[in-house]
């Protein structure tokens, strides 16, 4: 396969135009082509001049002619297109694999498993998909929290309430993998080529059941409500679990919990397992009018109908701690996304149509291990008693405390509402942020939003609104693992993001193809 890079065009431009240019940079006849198609497609908004950037993909009816190109241009690439290979081993493997937890990285280990013959044991804390969206909707309009399924707890994992966003910067073969299942699955086949891809949770949700439905299919178990409380080991080796239901044999156990599994984490460190404390992020949501993002990023062309919502990725790396924009949400909300009782958390997310009237995302200031003497157990305490100090100046009951930006620039209490509304659906409660975080995240915040205003124009106007308290970045937790992917605890695969190893919906996704292919590799069904 032939890649065409860098394709600037006009945002009125077709992408038969896009490939024609690039057939053209080529110099071939299109009687030597076998197929030819838009791979990706990217905006490039710098200096005011908006283009659409297209990647082209050529084969040729000749494989071997495509050589030839190589080095024609550092804008066109030849390279052979990914097959991902499940091997099959020689040990026969005496009991049924178990996968815990059904967030994106236990969802492809589960769903290659199966169909590779194993016939996995899902165990999910929390419900599935139906029922956890309707104990995610009492909890937005009543205040009731289920502390088992929330919006970090149940199928699909945190990344179901996000948006769907499959941006990553892992450059790994089983990225197209991935994109490929969820396609087959029933998510939009325009995420193979966008540059930021996204499903929408409002699509996401059937994807999740139409792979739960294949997994089944195949032999594999789903147990949903069932949480892992304990390991049984023997001689350093899994040979099974308890869990809220009952005991499961097992010789195979792939943890993929998600970053929010904090009894689990304690468990496994009282059963010897080795884990380090690492870097996270803590902060608040900031939103905007997303018609406003779109002026900044697209100026004079904002609202033409050929351009998306508008995203941005944010960061200033030149104070004591790097401060950066995480999971934006374009025409999205915030969400209330606590799983622990009396606390406050916050998240993101945005419909597959993204036609909210406001952009959200994370805005965060980086914390290290060396924060907290390196100790996992203290990183988790951090987190809690942030959480608990939002939820007490919420007013108690699950309402977040808000600012706005020009208050909280200025040190004032309170907000200052005028053109952007609070989309936190428990509903908001003025207050202090310093009074919320500690004084090295609020400094690096507000020497920060300035800078990022001048990179992007009206990011740090006086209505935007700061809602908390965003602690859920990412884990705060590795978990030790070595070069065949097992922990000390041998039979222990710590996988996804829970486990320290992925940072979003596509890498954590990744990571369970890889721990999935080992296996394979290793074990006969």
């Amino acid at each position: 396969m032939i890649l065409v890079n860098n394709i600037k065009l006009n945002i009125n431009s077709s992408n038969e135009q896009a490939i024609e240019k690039a057939v053209k940079i080529l110099g071939v006849n299109h009687s030597a082509i076998l197929d030819m198609w838009v791979h990706k497609i990217s905006i490039d908004a710098r200096k005011g001049d908006v283009k659409f950037v297209y990647s082209v993909a050529v084969k040729l009816l000749n494989e071997k002619a495509e050589e030839k190109f190589k080095g024609k241009s550092i804008d066109v690439l030849v390279r052979k297109e990914p097959k991902i290979i499940f091997g099959n081993g020689s040990i026969p493997m005496v009991q049924r694999p178990v996968v815990c937890g059904f967030g994106p990285a236990g969802i492809m280990a589960s769903l290659i498993l199966a169909r590779q013959g194993f016939r996995p044991i899902v165990i999910e804390m929390g419900q599935d998909i139906d029922k956890r969206m309707q104990t995610v909707k009492e909890f937005e309009e009543k205040g009731i929290l289920n502390t088992n399924s929330n919006i970090q707890f149940g199928e699909g994992g945190a990344g179901t309430f996000s948006d769907g966003k499959l941006t990553t910067r892992i450059s790994d073969e089983r990225c197209s993998f991935v994109t490929d299942t969820f396609i087959q699955h029933g998510a939009p086949a325009e995420i193979s080529r966008l540059a930021k891809p996204h499903i929408g949770t409002d699509l996401l949700v059937d994807v999740i059941k139409n792979i739960r439905k294949e997994i089944i299919s195949l032999g594999g178990e789903i147990m949903f409500e069932t949480a892992l409380t304990d390991l049984i080991i023997k001689n350093n080796k899994i040979i099974g679990i308890k869990t809220s239901t009952g005991e499961i044999a097992t010789e195979n156990l792939i943890l993929a919990s998600g970053h929010s599994a904090r009894e689990l984490f304690f468990m496994l460190k009282d059963r010897g397992v080795v884990m380090n404390a690492k870097p996270f992020s803590v902060g608040v949501r900031i939103e905007h009018l997303q018609s406003e993002i779109d002026k900044g990023l697209y100026h004079n062309l904002a609202g033409h109908k050929n351009l998306p919502k508008g995203e941005y990725q944010l960061s200033n790396t030149k104070g004591e701690r790097g401060v950066y924009t995480f999971c934006m949400c374009p025409g999205g909300q915030v969400v209330a996304a606590a799983s622990e009782e009396n606390t406050v958390v916050v998240n993101g997310m945005s419909r597959h149509a993204r036609d909210g009237e406001n952009a959200n995302s994370a805005l965060v200031v980086s914390v290290n291990p060396e924060d907290f003497d390196n100790d996992f157990t203290k990183a988790i305490a951090f987190q809690r008693k942030l959480e608990k100090t939002a939820f007490d100046l919420g007013g108690k009951n699950y309402k977040a405390p808000c600012q706005t930006v020009d208050n909280f620039l200025s040190g004032k209490s309170g907000m200052n509402i005028k053109r952007v509304k609070p989309t936190y659906p428990i509903g908001v409660t003025e207050t202090n942020f310093d009074n919320l975080f500690p004084e090295f995240i609020t400094k690096n915040l507000r020497e920060s939003l300035p800078i990022l205003d001048k990179k992007l124009p009206g990011f740090a106007a006086g209505d935007s609104v700061l809602t908390g308290a965003e602690t859920r970045t990412s884990s705060p937790v590795r978990i030790a693992r070595d070069t065949d992917y097992q922990s000390n605890i041998k039979g222990l695969y710590p996988c996804g993001e829970g486990a320290g190893y992925a940072g979003g919906i596509m890498s954590a996704a990744v990571d369970g193809v890889r721990i999935a292919q080992y296996i394979c590799e290793k074990y006969k069904a």
